[in-house]
């Protein structure tokens, strides 16, 4: 029996798998999130909003679900693929780096909601915190979650 290769972080990012698309709120959905049309991104185009945000500016889930619903004329950016996405876009910019790439997509600069780091992207909040703070951020600890602080000024 043959094993299946793993695919890699780049490989992911680049598989459109049809996407995107906009589709009618329905069912359990619409329960949380309303009436009206959700756009489900493909992950390139959430790496490309990512890939934007210069030094020293913030981006959080919620701007880039905002950008991807506008671009598509829909009421919400899908906030489970969008969030899915950015965290594909992460590991594919360190796996990028470790190939030897000089640029990367920027995905430290990508906040959870609040300004929350988000623990799920390689190397952790600490590696982020000293990412962040390298380009002249304030990171806090609240609890066991860190959060950069007046992000909200520094949005792009």
């Amino acid at each position: 029996m043959a094993v299946k290769a793993r695919r890699s972080w780049r490989e992911k990012l680049a598989d459109a798998k049809g996407l995107p698309k906009v589709v009618e709120i329905a069912g359990k959905m619409s329960r949380r999130w309303g009436t009206g049309t959700v756009a489900i991104p493909a992950p390139a185009e959430v790496d490309a909003i990512m890939a934007r945000v210069p030094k020293g500016r913030l981006l959080t889930i919620n701007e880039i679900r905002a950008k991807v619903a506008r671009r598509h004329g829909a009421t919400i950016g899908c906030p489970i693929t969008c969030g899915i996405f950015a965290w594909i876009a992460a590991h594919a910019a360190e796996e990028a780096r470790a190939a030897g790439a000089k640029r990367i997509t920027p995905y430290w600069r990508t906040l959870k909601a609040g300004g929350e780091v988000n623990p799920k992207y390689p190397g952790g909040v600490e590696a982020q915190k000293q990412l962040l703070e390298a380009e002249g951020h304030a990171v806090v600890q609240r609890g066991r979650r860190c959060f950069v602080t007046d992000y909200e000024k520094r949005l792009v």
